[in-house]
């Protein structure tokens, strides 16, 4: 039983750190909180659905549009709100995607009801896979595997490519970066968008075993925000092991101590975290 509780933390602790990783991003590059992250969240998850059922294309198959529709998303949201916000105080732009994250819950609610909706006749509804003696859920498997992919093309994306190497210019010294030639306008466009591909990734895979109602991304923009906070801001790597450390606490809290305390566990952690090491455990 315990190796079960381990093998689901872990499971869950990868997709976390998919969610993490996208605010982790915006955090670490443009030192802007985006409090509407879960909000896009929920907005792949309700195309993930629509898509489902008005076109009979499974969540795995329409992947690729709800990452695009939400990397549009983000673009869009940097050249609409938090471009007009970037330069002003620090509780300006968070206030900015406080706003926007209240305006997309309820225009979700608005038109789409509060009302649970789930995905019942998927590719991998109801599948399991057994291996010695644990036996895990097929949507859960494939949606961690789908988030390790994920993050580690983001990961390549940041390390490797002429963009990614401009990302990380831009967050160490924009104005250096600025007098280097680097568009940064471009690359805060882009970054936003990135984040926006994590979640709506994310949302995609999530589709398949979470119910999706205004709220469904609520508590994971919360469980980043705890996430990004343990692995340092803006490190990729620190979001992996953040969010599978959380997933184990999770998954173990909620064994040892009963599934209310599970989330007292979790913040726990990141109240000692933020006391003993604010940089966070792999930040620097």
């Amino acid at each position: 039983m315990l190796a079960q509780v381990i093998a689901s933390g872990i499971l869950m602790g990868f997709i976390y750190a998919l969610v993490a990783i996208g605010l982790t991003l915006t955090w670490g590059v443009m030192d802007i909180i985006n409090f509407a992250h879960g909000e896009f969240l929920m907005l792949s998850m309700y195309s993930a659905f629509w898509m489902y059922t008005l076109f009979r294309t499974d969540p795995l198959l329409s992947l690729p549009l709800e990452a695009l529709l939400i990397f549009v998303l983000g673009y869009v949201t940097y050249k609409i709100v938090i471009k007009r916000v970037a330069d002003a105080p620090g509780l300006t732009a968070l206030l900015a995607t406080f706003g926007l994250s209240l305006v997309l819950r309820n225009l979700a609610q608005f038109l789409w009801t509060p009302n649970y909706r789930f995905l019942n006749q998927t590719l991998v509804t109801d599948k399991k896979l057994a291996f010695a003696g644990i036996v895990l859920g097929l949507p859960q498997v494939v949606a961690s595997v789908g988030s390790v992919i994920m993050t580690l093309a983001v990961f390549y994306f940041v390390q490797r490519t002429r963009m990614g190497r401009a990302i990380q210019a831009t967050a160490l010294d924009k104005a250096t970066a600025k007098l280097m030639g680097i568009n940064t306008e471009l690359v805060y466009g882009v970054t936003f968008g990135l984040s926006g591909a994590c979640v709506g990734v994310a949302g995609a895979l999530m589709s398949t075993f979470y119910p999706i109602h205004p709220e469904s991304g609520a508590l994971y923009s919360l469980l980043a925000f705890v996430i990004v906070a343990l692995g340092g801001f803006g490190n990729i790597k620190g979001a992996l092991q953040g969010g599978i450390i959380i997933g184990l606490a999770e998954a173990l809290g909620g064994y040892f101590l009963g599934t209310q305390f599970k989330y007292a566990i979790v913040f726990l952690i990141y109240l000692l975290v933020i006391q003993l090491r604010p940089q966070g455990l792999f930040g620097w």
